[in-house]
């Protein structure tokens, strides 16, 4: 156990490894149009006359200090086991110059592969190069293997998509996610940070450069309500015979990036391995719920393999191996939970069996649930009928009409939860009570799932733009309810992504989609639920106007595994490099709570993150952070939606000190967007930015 962690992380610390390493702070790479891009560098001290690959992590979170702490613990790692380990601020932010545009923007794809080109050229470099990378470094090393480079050898990917449409923070099922203008003004407060004076001479001038050219991208990303030719650009599934560079995938169950895994394993003609746990949205090595795995070793194989032609075998391991999750208590900020690992040579597997259940609701005609079911199936506070999920289709069913208050999803957890502050999925039964909810049988005895689940509905709808959420949940005998997996479709796109039409006002349709990918073991004496609502706040912005559906009819595809029901694989246990050198000035606190104004009706999730203030004992940097999100609306009326998100960064050293304030909002009309936004820079006491953003978005499809 690492002593410096408090979260239950299970790890062991190294600190002698086979070579010697060798650090560079600042080094420079240059682009083809004269901009220097500052990498960060550890190596085996002998690299300079016995060289070795190297592997690349390029990401815009600052290597100085915003991804420091994780980085101590992987990049010397590799550099000791035989690899020049290289950490690159992109354009733009922390160290280097330039500025950004976007994310994944062409300018951004084009430095990728200039600085792999450079990194396979240098002395100490054998001329091969893998790239890695979580999040925004885990799609761009997709990218760069897509668009191709003949040094480009292997990739590791952890979180991240094929489709940028279809599985970011941007649009899901072509819903507009709260993330959406979330991220927005992460990215408005994270790129606003100046370079370390004590590697920039030209520090501030090179800052105000950067305030002046940043982007709010919020209403960028928010304009465009198809798959358009905007996020065809960097989604590698565009065309999947261009995946030739040997990858390496990782996702979380906790984690809304899970897809990408069972995507790459079976499309991609390259050889690759994917991985998928109970973690969070971090590298796996730390990230919660444990079981953590030991990560780095499984990396250093791949490297091994495709960059060192080291014949080991991992082109012949397990196409893709799993964490199943078992039946728990609901629990929002779980450390760890239970389950067991499967090992499948192949992708989709032989072992899933696709199983259908019927919607059907209760005492419709004919229709009777087998006496071994659940008697009382749930009976929504809203006032709508319940049903059941039936293993032979009903040869009527009743209409179920579907309006949900605009608060449900209150329990839906983070899009991305990156750790244990009541990040994930809760309590289920909150929002279960205010939803059309369909239950399964008891079960006699365990049900595994793995894969994804397929919804069939027909409906009509009395409103031209709507959207219905299913949440697929394991009910346990006390009530509990645990999200095994989601899924959502605006209705808008229900025939195609690219050509959304509106709905037409009571004619019905045949829709179809997926929920997630899943790993999840039912126990006997739990039942599935089937949960269906038309709001998901703040998951999911809501439709301008709160629209009734009526479904007549549906089924669900479940993927039934056949799988061992123990362990088929033991992982290398979790380790790292030691932490990185530091003193806590301040400690930080996390806060996340519902409130509701018993005058106005209002309900808001608010959450607060203050990370306090820390000190890099290795270069004298101090650093805080803290954020404010409130997230409020009332239950009857969609357009009462309102985010506000105010975020502060802090640095300083001795008698220099800088911050920055991002405040945004975002508010809607039945026919616009509204997201506003203020930066404001202080260098010292003196104010030497403030710039204030409005800006409307159409509600084309949203």
């Amino acid at each position: 156990m690492d002593p410096e962690n408090r979260k239950g992380v299970e790890v062991t610390i190294r600190s002698d490894f086979p070579r010697p390493i060798a650090g560079t702070e600042d080094m420079g790479i240059p682009m083809p149009d004269g901009t220097r891009l500052s990498a960060r560098v550890w190596m085996p001290a002998d690299a300079p006359v016995n060289p070795v690959p190297a592997v690349l992590e390029y990401i815009p979170y600052r290597k100085r200090d915003g991804t420091l702490p994780r980085d101590e613990l992987m990049h010397p790692w590799f550099a000791g086991h035989g690899y020049v380990a290289v950490r690159v601020d992109m354009r733009g932010t922390g160290d280097s110059g330039g500025l950004l545009d976007d994310e994944y923007s062409a300018q951004e794809m084009d430095d990728a592969l200039a600085v792999i080109d450079w990194l396979s050229r240098q002395p100490w470099c054998t001329g091969s190069v893998g790239m890695m990378g979580k999040s925004w470094g885990g799609f761009n090393c997709l990218q760069a293997a897509w668009n191709g480079h003949p040094a480009l050898k292997a990739v590791v990917s952890v979180c991240s998509t094929t489709d940028r449409f279809a599985d970011d923070i941007h649009f899901k099922g072509g819903c507009l996610l709260g993330e959406n203008f979330g991220w927005g003004a992460v990215m408005l407060a994270y790129s606003s940070r100046p370079a370390d004076p004590l590697l920039r001479n030209d520090w501030r001038g090179d800052w105000l450069r950067r305030l002046e050219a940043e982007p709010w991208l919020a209403p960028r990303w928010a304009a465009h309500q198809a798959r358009d030719g905007y996020w065809r650009h960097g989604s590698v599934g565009e065309d999947w015979a261009r995946n030739r560079v040997p990858a390496m995938i990782w996702g979380g169950w906790a984690d809304n990036y899970m897809n990408t895994v069972a995507a790459l394993v079976e499309h991609s003609p390259a050889p690759t391995k994917g991985i998928v746990g109970p973690w969070v949205h971090q590298y796996p090595h730390t990230a919660v719920p444990g079981p953590q795995v030991g990560f780095l070793q499984l990396a250093l194989r791949w490297w091994d393999r495709w960059l060192k032609d080291i014949p080991n075998g991992a082109e012949t391991d397990p196409a893709y191996r799993a964490y199943v999750l078992h039946s728990a208590p609901p629990d929002a900020s779980a450390a760890y939970r239970p389950g067991h690992w499967v090992e499948e040579r192949a992708w989709p597997s032989p072992r899933v069996s696709p199983t259908v259940l019927h919607l059907a609701s209760a005492g419709a005609g004919v229709l009777h649930p087998p006496s071994h079911w659940s008697p009382e199936p749930m009976a929504s506070t809203n006032g709508l009928p319940a049903g059941f999920l039936a293993k032979t289709r009903p040869d009527q069913m009743a209409a179920l009409p579907l309006c949900s208050p605009q608060h449900l999803g209150l329990q839906a957890g983070e899009f991305f939860p990156m750790g244990l502050n009541a990040e994930m999925p809760g309590d289920q039964a909150a929002d279960d009570a205010l939803s059309l909810c369909l239950d399964g049988e008891v079960l006699a005895e365990d049900l595994q799932l793995l894969g994804a689940a397929e919804l069939r509905l027909r409906l009509a709808s009395d409103k031209p733009q709507a959207f219905v959420v299913a949440r697929l949940c394991d009910v346990a005998p006390d009530g509990s309810s645990v999200r095994i997996a989601h899924g959502m479709l605006n209705l808008c796109h229900r025939a195609s992504r690219e050509n959304p039409a509106p709905m037409v006002p009571g004619e019905a349709v045949e829709v179809a989609f997926l929920l997630d990918q899943m790993g999840y073991r039912l126990a006997a004496g739990h039942h599935l639920r089937l949960a269906l609502s038309t709001s998901y706040w703040p998951f999911v912005w809501p439709s301008p106007e709160a629209a009734t559906l009526t479904v007549t009819g549906g089924s669900l595809t479940l993927p039934v595994h056949q799988g061992a029901d123990r362990p088929e694989w033991t992982p290398p246990a979790a380790e790292h490099a030691a932490p990185w050198a530091h003193r806590v000035i301040r400690e930080g606190r996390a806060r996340r709570r519902v409130e509701r104004d018993l005058v106005t009706g209002i309900v808001t999730l608010v959450v607060e993150d203050d990370q306090g203030e820390r000190e890099n004992l290795t270069h004298g940097l101090v650093t805080g952070e803290s954020l404010t999100e409130r997230w409020e609306i009332h239950p009857d009326d969609p357009l009462s939606a309102r985010a506000t998100h105010l975020w502060e960064q802090r640095l300083s050293r001795g008698d220099w000190a800088v911050r920055t304030r991002a405040w945004a909002e975002m508010t809607g009309t039945g026919t616009h967007l509204r997201m506003q936004a203020r930066l404001t820079a202080w260098d010292g006491d003196a104010v030497v930015f403030d710039r204030h953003w409005d800006e409307e978005v159409e509600r084309t499809f949203v």
